[in-house]
């Protein structure tokens, strides 16, 4: 005979189930009304000739918006420009939050200090950022190059302002403001592995390296796979910092993929073509996170 319990089982299971949506949807309703509702617009946009100022009716055009940014050379010269951009500032974020964070978990005299000190870059907004570096950039009497003409090395330059060194001063910037966040999440790591694993490759005669690669890094891994895929991406959609300290220049050197839509957008009022740039960033960057996920689903949370 069929018990109570199992007849009232499914409803219970549904009020529950309704139960949790109501507890989601306080976080839920943010994200579809200021992430997916505007994603879901700048797409429709993209296939659109809309524009600023037009007393038209924006018109439904197709693809016409992409068959035009694929011959556009200086979208795609900015698209290479942000992927220099990116990996010049992933690559060497990854390596001295690594070394840092290593040094940080050491047991080290007024370690809360140094702690501290390390994530005072985290709590700075950008535009404040651009703006502190722009000083010290600053070819008169900015710290670099009255600290250069101190040690005799030259009477400076306009960092910011020369082709050759636009970009490398930006991704100096870029590496030092994201620094950390990546710093964080790798001490974070490297806390969590247990002592007693270095303790007994120690006993072994294993030395500081190969603790490191034998105990450390197996460890560390998912981390770091994780918080390089995500900065990759961060670094890939920049746009404040970069814009507050050379506004694209000096002759694009600096132009970002985000840069170069804004200025499609808000200086020549081109919203339908600025939307179809967009919607290619998104595909790359869902792209790499697919391909991010991928790794891990596929590679197992050993990986």
């Amino acid at each position: 005979m069929t018990s109570v319990v199992e007849v009232l089982r499914p409803s219970g299971r549904r009020a529950a189930d309704r139960g949790a949506w109501f507890l989601v949807l306080p976080a839920l309703i943010p994200i579809l009304l200021f992430s997916v509702g505007p994603l879901l617009y700048g797409i429709l946009l993209a296939f659109t000739d809309a524009q600023s100022g037009r007393t038209q009716a924006t018109r439904w055009i197709g693809a016409l918006n992409f068959q035009d940014l694929l011959h556009d050379t200086l979208f795609w010269e900015s698209f290479r420009i942000g992927l220099v951009w990116a990996v010049g500032v992933t690559v060497p974020q990854f390596l001295l939050a690594l070394g840092l964070a290593l040094l940080l978990a050491q047991d080290l005299r007024l370690r809360w200090a140094a702690r501290a000190l390390a994530i005072v870059p985290w709590a700075m907004p950008e535009v404040v950022v651009g703006i502190m570096w722009r000083l010290v950039y600053n070819p008169d009497a900015g710290v670099l190059n009255e600290t250069l003409r101190d040690l005799g090395l030259g009477d400076g330059r306009d960092w910011l302002s020369g082709l050759a060194t636009a970009l490398p001063a930006v991704i100096v910037v870029g590496v030092w403001a994201g620094l950390p966040q990546t710093t964080v999440a790798l001490l974070a790591g490297v806390q969590n592995v247990p002592g007693e694993l270095h303790e007994a490759a120690a006993v072994d005669g294993a030395g500081a390296w190969r603790r490191f690669h034998a105990v450390t890094w197996p460890a560390l891994r998912p981390v770091a796979l994780a918080i390089t895929a995500l900065n990759l991406i961060w670094n890939l959609n920049s746009f404040a910092l970069v814009y507050v300290l050379t506004n694209g220049g000096p002759g694009g050197k600096t132009r970002l993929p985000m840069l170069f839509a804004y200025e499609e957008a808000f200086r020549y009022g081109q919203f339908g073509y600025a939307a179809a740039m967009g919607c290619v960033l998104v595909a790359v960057v869902s792209v790499l996170l697919a391909v991010f996920l991928a790794g891990r689903l596929g590679g197992g949370a050993d990986a």
